[in-house]
């Protein structure tokens, strides 16, 4: 099939441009793109599009970059279509979010045709991923273990980016070039054997090619089949999600529990991949930590937690899971009221205090405190854990460390900053709702008494 014929099929299949769009058309200097700007030149009278072209330069190339813009710019002059170029910092933001070069370079380059095809007012982005490319990525992906998600490849059109060669195969690419008399540039970094789509490409595929003489149309085919398996299966996601969601906020998403436990694993992976997505985002987050999700809702118990990549927390509550990125809440200071009620809102408690003349009781701990009033030095504060405290828990006999209690008690880490420690002067007298100092609890020949009990202020989420 013809070279524009078969674009024009792609084009019209996926319903990439309807007629009479803006295209800011990716250019790099190498085959596809100056094949992509040079087929979509021969259609825009048919299609009745403007085009304009982009170089964004990733600033990783200095030696090679001055001479591909120049390129670059004689292409679209002799197309008589406008050429921009954006520089971009890679290996800043490679440092500054931890990222692989290639990654970070994907990021900012699909911003930087975002923010221009804004300023422009182009309607579409066109990139030139072609079938190779494709076949590659599947490839790719199922060497590193994804899922059919991951095994659809390169989507066609994503928002307003479209790819108009991903059916067509690179050796088309290069004889449509050939046959016009249109000159490319050789990007030295594809030759190179180091990364491993430039290895799939120079070794592995050609072997398997002696299999398949057909490899490539091949692999596209299965991408195309998974990717419709795929948004068949995602639609099934959004309306499961539709059922479960409780509450949402930008940081935070709650899922009714129920529903959860009794759902098909295939479905609740998904759908747990979309909460955490919703929340902060998926990088850093793998399989494993989504099967760490289902193992929490299957078997854990209300207020286990599990902590994953990028400061998310995944909370088991009494009846919603709690998917958030949001920062861990810190309890303010405060002066307890005696007698009196001290509400202490960040840890969802009030705490009453009242005095007792023949105390009875040392109370349990938890609920309840009981201490000695006249060892005490008013006014009593609550204040959050700090660097270096340490008390004397109340029958163990020796001073312990506050931070090695929290680990021993299991105290999850997002909520040891809201903990309550009551302090007399600067002693800790009670780790609230956990365990007094055995230095100032009421004794039988104590003739007077303070005690404190907690209430719940409100059903606190964490």
């Amino acid at each position: 099939m013809d070279i524009l014929k078969k674009v024009k099929q792609t084009i019209k299949e996926h319903s990439m441009l309807k007629g009479g769009e803006r295209v800011l058309v990716g250019l790099s200097g190498g085959p596809d793109s100056v094949s992509l700007l040079h087929i979509l030149d021969e259609l825009k009278g048919e299609l009745g599009l403007t085009l304009l072209a982009l170089y964004v330069d990733h600033g990783l190339r200095p030696e090679q970059t001055p001479k591909e813009i120049e390129f670059c710019a004689g292409v679209a002059e002799r197309l008589n279509v406008p050429f921009s170029v954006r520089s971009v910092d890679v290996k800043g933001l490679s440092v500054r979010e931890r990222l692989g070069i290639q990654e970070a370079a994907r990021e900012l380059r699909y911003l930087a045709f975002e923010e221009h095809a804004y300023q422009t007012e182009a309607d579409r982005v066109a990139t030139g991923h072609n079938a190779d490319d494709q076949a590659e990525t599947l490839l790719m992906r199922l060497l590193r273990g994804a899922g059919p998600r991951g095994l659809a490849g390169i989507p066609p059109v994503r928002g307003m980016f479209i790819r108009p060669l991903i059916r067509t195969e690179r050796s088309e690419i290069e004889k449509f070039l050939h046959d016009r008399g249109v000159g490319f540039i050789v990007d030295a970094s594809n030759l190179k054997q180091d990364y491993l789509r430039n290895r799939l490409r120079k070794e592995v595929l050609p072997a398997l090619g002696k299999f398949n003489p057909n490899l490539t149309a091949t692999l596209c085919r299965t991408a195309d089949i998974l990717r419709e398996e795929n948004e068949y299966l995602e639609t099934a996601v959004t309306k499961a999600l539709m059922r479960l969601i409780s509450r949402k906020t930008d940081e935070s998403i709650e899922l009714f529990l129920s529903p959860l436990e009794h759902m098909e694993k295939v479905i609740l992976r998904r759908a747990l991949m979309r909460a955490v997505g919703e929340t902060r985002g998926l990088r850093g987050i793998g399989l494993e930590h989504i099967e760490e999700m289902i193992s929490l809702i299957r078997r854990g118990t209300s207020g286990s937690r599990i902590y994953l990549p990028g400061g998310v927390r995944v909370i088991r509550d009494y009846s919603t899971l709690v998917i958030t990125s949001a920062a861990p809440r810190k309890l303010s200071e405060y002066v307890l009221k005696v007698p009196g009620e001290t509400v202490l809102k960040e840890a969802g408690i009030v705490l009453i205090a009242s005095t007792l003349d023949s105390p009875t009781s040392t109370g349990d701990g938890r609920t309840e405190a009981v201490f000695d009033l006249e060892r005490l030095s008013f006014p009593l504060k609550v204040r959050p854990r700090r660097a270096g405290d340490f008390f004397y828990p109340s029958g163990f006999g020796k001073r312990k460390k506050l931070q090695d209690y929290f680990v021993d008690e299991k105290v999850p880490r997002d909520l040891r900053d809201t903990v309550p420690l009551l302090l007399s002067g600067e002693e800790i007298i009670w780790v609230v709702g956990y365990r007094t100092d055995d230095r100032y609890i009421v004794r039988p020949s104590s003739r007077k008494a303070l005690r404190i009990t907690v209430r719940m202020a409100r059903h606190d989420r964490p």
